[in-house]
């Protein structure tokens, strides 16, 4: 498809986005009832692509306040963080393992009114086996079927593959880049020496804005991690080489976002996309960046469903 085709249907189809979250009010406050999601991503589900969004991206905000943001950019999909909060009236309460079952019940609730799923979980896996325990329950009863897991220590994986096996729960190791909080799956090999020999329900969650923040070439990781990729974070970064370098909207920085997508229908990737971007949070400027966000994925799920 010639390239300025693709940019005009891009900008109508994010204008479009746009215009349904403006309308819907949440430039600035939440609508006062919740309404059911009306997916803007049809093409990315029919390749197996549901999209999601990783809550860092309104960390600002609890996830309460955060659901009706999400639910105006036609995304369904949630993936909570361990260490974020759930309700600012209760702020001790954290989304994780540690939720009261009043509190489970009530989060479950929230997210049925509007249609939207917990699919997917960042949590703090480690060697601890009642801990870790207790995370696989919780994703279990909240119907999250994949762990995007933090930093576990390689000693933990004996324990988590039985997890796995018994909860049925994937666990997709983030790969944060090094720094000096000592974060070990900045690179493939990490991840991958870690997976060997291990189910296939362990793999990485691949996010290039990190791999492009190392100075590493992001579709030569992805092709490296091809076959245990079990998880992914749509982010981009502006610059190369530069563990400070800022977001960019997906397609404009220097992951090369639209080629990566390509390889992954390539590989035959199912599974959820979560859309991370947390520049400018809570603002309209932001909603609108997590517009085109939600937009661009769906212009080249298009391409490559049509």
């Amino acid at each position: 498809m010639n390239m300025s085709i693709r940019r005009r249907e891009f900008l109508r189809d994010s204008g479009r986005l746009a215009a349904g979250v403006a309308a819907a009010g949440l430039w600035s406050d939440l609508s006062e009832a919740a309404q059911k999601v009306k997916v803007s991503t049809p093409n990315a589900e029919k390749l197996g692509w549901p999209i999601s969004v990783q809550l860092y991206t309104y960390q600002a905000l609890p996830l309460y306040d955060a659901l009706d943001r999400i639910a105006a950019l036609g995304v369904r999909h949630i993936q909570p963080c361990f260490f974020l909060k759930l309700d600012k009236q209760r702020p001790s309460l954290k989304t994780d393992e540690n939720l009261p079952a009043e509190a489970r019940r009530e989060l479950k609730d929230r997210l049925a009114e509007r249609g939207m799923f917990l699919s997917t979980f960042y949590a703090d896996l480690d060697a601890n086996a009642d801990k870790d325990k207790k995370i696989f329950e919780f994703c279990k009863e909240m119907g999250a079927g994949t762990i995007v897991a933090h930093n576990p220590p390689a000693e933990a994986f004996g324990l988590i593959e039985k997890l796995c096996e018994e909860y049925q729960v994937n666990v997709a190791i983030h790969n944060h880049p090094w720094t000096e909080k000592g974060y070990r799956y900045w690179k493939p090999e990490n991840v991958l020496a870690v997976c060997k020999g291990r189910s296939k329900r362990i793999g990485g969650c691949c996010d290039p804005s990190h791999w492009v923040r190392f100075g590493l070439d992001p579709m030569a990781c992805l092709k490296q991690m091809e076959g245990r990729v079990v998880g992914f974070h749509l982010q981009d970064a502006a610059e190369r080489n530069d563990l400070n370098a800022k977001e960019a909207i997906l397609g404009e920085g220097k992951a090369n976002c639209r080629g990566l997508l390509k390889e992954l229908h390539r590989q035959g990737y199912k599974g959820i996309m979560a859309i991370e971007y947390e520049r400018g949070n809570p603002t309209p400027a932001h909603q609108e960046c997590m517009v085109k966000n939600v937009a661009f994925v769906e212009s080249v799920a298009k391409e490559l469903s049509s």
